[in-house]
């Protein structure tokens, strides 16, 4: 009897591809998911393994062109195969690339086998088949389900579809995109109000995309869902390793890596291709000192020298107060109260006030640009008429200095002498998240933060700081 061994490797290579993630792909694109091509060997296992545990979210980021759009594709696929009950919801930066996906999904099920040689998805999956007559380009079902997949994106539905799997697929489309506070969140009202509210209990999430900004969906999610105590995994790929190897030499050489960062300039490729974002290459202040215990004597009582106080009145209604109050010790700044606010003159005048009362503030300098004379003049009198207070000299200037050269002068300055409470994130987080996001080269929607901060700065050298 003789025996076939070509027809048994090809059961073996089957019965592999329903069992394992990897092996599927390979069946399906065997000239793309190579053996050797290790980080697909990672990216396909973390997929399944993420599949087959209880974790809640897996967050991918990876180089483009690298096979992630590719991949999740497959892996809808292979779901399918798993459980034909499963609901899966992709969303996409547009309705084009979201019916793409769709149509990558649905064509690979469907399949047709013309080469016996070839395997095709009916000889590893033969139960699963699209229902006939429910193969909408964007909204089909499975023999035997209801509503299996749905392809969206931010522009486009999910009304009435409930998912047990989402799958979300590179939302931003370019740098420019990455540097629109407002693009991104709109992006995160998406996510939140439209794609969380279709998953079902116990459902999984998976986001896929090359990181751009910290604030973008993955950075976002990744704080959110840990803030949640949510089982989060994160794998991460760098285009160039740290050893100064490629992650896959044959799809991006070293020499094509160095032409697109001299292409496209530094930031845009350490986003693109080493998953690190542009506001965080880019940032203007690398870190911050910070203080657990104020310097304090054997009795407990401040060492200060001096209480000080600056502000930067908001110059147009879109931008914040910003009043800092620190002591001074040793020739550094120690921040002990900070306002930091879009409310209206009336509310932040007797705020300010309040605050220099409270912490006893020798001198309070304030911009006096735009309406900043008023400002201080009202916060006088309110401390002497109704605190019945004089321990606070206010006093108010103009400031004649450009705003980005004094902000990026004093930078060192700011990030080597001042310190914050190490709860500062927790205690002002607005005030937190402009300061870490500020960048170098103007791409910032607001700069009332390190402009405040710059004064403290400028104050400190007038005391001879």
């Amino acid at each position: 009897m003789m025996v076939d061994m070509e027809l048994i490797k090809r059961g073996a290579r089957i019965e592999l591809a329903r069992r394992e993630f990897f092996y599927f792909c390979q069946a399906m694109a065997p000239e793309f998911y190579k053996d050797d091509r290790d980080y697909l060997v990672e990216l396909c296992n973390e997929m399944q393994a993420f599949y087959e545990s209880d974790d809640d979210i897996l967050i991918v980021n990876e180089p483009p062109r690298h096979g992630k759009s590719r991949t999740a594709s497959m892996f809808a696929q292979w779901v399918f195969g798993q459980n034909q009950q499963e609901k899966v919801m992709t969303g996409s930066y547009n309705e084009t690339l979201s019916t793409t996906f769709s149509k990558a999904v649905r064509n690979g099920i469907s399949t047709i086998k013309a080469d016996p040689s070839v395997i095709v998805y009916s000889d590893i999956f033969p139960q699963v088949k699209i229902k006939q007559g429910d193969g909408a380009m964007n909204l089909w079902s499975l023999e035997g389900g209801y509503n299996n997949y749905l392809a969206t994106s931010p522009t486009g539905t999910a009304t009435g579809f409930g998912a047990s799997i989402l799958m979300i697929d590179d939302l931003i489309k370019n740098a420019e995109e990455a540097s629109n506070e407002s693009t991104l969140e709109k992006h995160w009202d998406w996510f939140t109000n439209t794609m969380l509210s279709r998953l079902e209990e116990g459902g999984k999430i998976i986001i896929i995309m090359t990181r751009w900004a910290s604030g973008d969906l993955a950075g976002r999610a990744l704080e959110h869902f840990a803030e949640e105590k949510k089982k989060v995994r994160l794998l991460t790929m760098k285009a160039l390793q740290d050893d100064g190897t490629m992650l896959c030499e044959e799809i991006l050489s070293r020499e094509s890596y160095d032409m697109k960062v001299r292409a496209m300039g530094e930031d845009i490729a350490s986003a693109n291709y080493q998953q690190i974002p542009i506001d965080i290459k880019g940032k203007l202040y690398s870190g911050f000192k910070t203080y657990e215990r104020l310097p304090i004597d054997a009795n407990d009582n401040p060492l200060f020298t001096g209480i000080y106080a600056y502000c930067d009145t908001a110059d147009e209604g879109s931008d914040y107060l910003c009043n800092i109050i620190w002591g001074v010790y040793g020739k550094e700044a120690y921040v002990l109260d900070i306002i930091y606010t879009k409310a209206p003159m009336e509310d932040t005048e007797p705020a300010v006030a309040k605050a220099l009362f409270a912490f006893q503030v020798n001198k309070e300098r304030i911009e006096s640009n735009s309406g900043g004379r008023a400002f201080a003049r009202n916060v006088k009198r309110i401390l002497e008429q109704d605190l019945k207070s004089n321990r606070t000299d206010v006093s108010w200037f103009h400031q004649s200095k450009n705003k980005v050269a004094r902000i990026t002068s004093n930078a060192t300055w700011v990030m080597n002498h001042i310190y914050y409470p190490v709860n500062w994130r927790d205690k002002w987080p607005e005030y937190y998240k402009a300061m870490m996001s500020y960048q170098r080269e103007g791409k910032n929607t607001h700069d009332d933060a390190p402009d405040a901060t710059t004064g403290v700065a400028e104050t400190m050298y007038l005391l001879g700081g």
